[in-house]
């Protein structure tokens, strides 16, 4: 569980990620926006749903022929970002899925060998909205339909760590196994319905194959940990959770760093921040005693000095209410 967090995203066990090779490139890149485009392109999947469920969105792109092609689009977007701020400023909505999908949308209305047909496509009934298919694309494969995702979740401190029952989202209204049931049982086969069916034939498009991707991290109780949750991924994206009353013991058990929360909207990426924006020691505790005793999970970073006077994150942990989780 020492790993730190560029160390975590080297390894391609399982996760049908076609870019191991590319694994360090978000530490590397400056524009936050770019460096979660590079995360939500390269990490890992989360979890190993049925075989043929799950598929990475460029799997039969050209750049996952030539993934060196991909890493040069993603430095030159990173020295000139302004076309990916544009597309992100034009939905201005700061929830954390809806982000992560405009980022693959972007992409894949960029990769060599795609093309991207619709992307949240309503369907509906009457009147009734009954949902939307996130993406449908064609590549040399085909027609696809494919859910996109990113999630996190929290390990249970007691319990059978290996059901996907237990692990709860940090604010505890959703879970995992929950998650992927509607995925597998509901998003997934909305493609063959009637509506859909009718949706897609007005755009030109008949049969299509579904899949899902799901990305995100996994987090385990400190310091106990637990068993990962049956179906995980073995190289998935991970991190700890501790209460309040704990973080005096956490913080001294750990490497020396500055710690800071990260903002909801940069939860993707590993972070990387400069020295004008680094917290101090003083300004952490600071924030700390202010912190309300029953407030919302927050994520916090440790953070370490790194190249041209940045500083790079080298974990991360949930700090949750001591009475957390607060379930009925």
């Amino acid at each position: 569980m020492g790993e730190t967090t560029g160390q975590q995203q080297t390894s391609d066990t399982g996760s049908m990620n076609p870019f191991p090779l590319l694994a360090h490139l978000p530490c590397q890149l400056r524009h936050a926006s770019v460096r979660d485009l590079a995360w939500t392109l390269l990490s890992p999947a989360l979890m190993q749903p049925p075989p043929g469920a799950q598929r990475h969105p460029l799997a039969a792109s050209g750049w996952a022929d030539h993934p060196h092609q991909l890493e040069h689009w993603l430095r030159r977007l990173d020295d000139a970002p302004q076309a990916l701020d544009h597309w992100l400023a034009q939905r201005g909505s700061r929830r954390l899925g809806l982000y992560y999908e405009r980022l693959w949308q972007f992409a894949l209305t960029q990769a060599p060998g795609i093309e991207l047909l619709a992307s949240n496509l309503p369907i509906r009934q009457g009147g009734r909205t009954l949902g939307e298919l996130d993406v449908v694309l064609r590549d040399r494969t085909g027609v696809h339909h494919l859910e996109l995702a990113i999630k996190l979740y929290l390990g249970p401190e007691q319990g059978a760590g290996e059901d996907v029952g237990q692990w709860l989202g940090p604010g505890c209204h959703d879970r995992l196994g929950a998650k992927l049931a509607h995925l597998v049982g509901h998003q997934l086969p909305m493609a063959v319905q009637p509506q859909s069916q009718a949706a897609l034939a007005a755009l030109g498009i008949g049969a299509v194959r579904s899949h899902l991707w799901l990305g995100g991290y996994l987090f385990h109780p400190w310091p106990a940990g637990c068993a990962w949750p049956d179906g995980a991924a073995a190289d998935h994206l991970r991190g700890q959770w501790l209460r309040r009353q704990d973080w005096a013991r956490f913080a001294a058990s750990r490497p020396a760093g500055h710690w800071q929360p990260l903002a909801r909207e940069r939860w993707l990426a590993p972070a990387r921040v400069g020295e004008q924006a680094l917290w101090s020691a003083a300004q952490f505790t600071q924030w700390l005693a202010a912190l309300e005793a029953d407030a919302a999970a927050r994520l916090l970073v440790r953070l370490a000095p790194a190249a041209a006077g940045s500083w790079e994150e080298q974990e991360r942990v949930f700090l949750v209410a001591d009475h957390w989780p607060a379930l009925d």
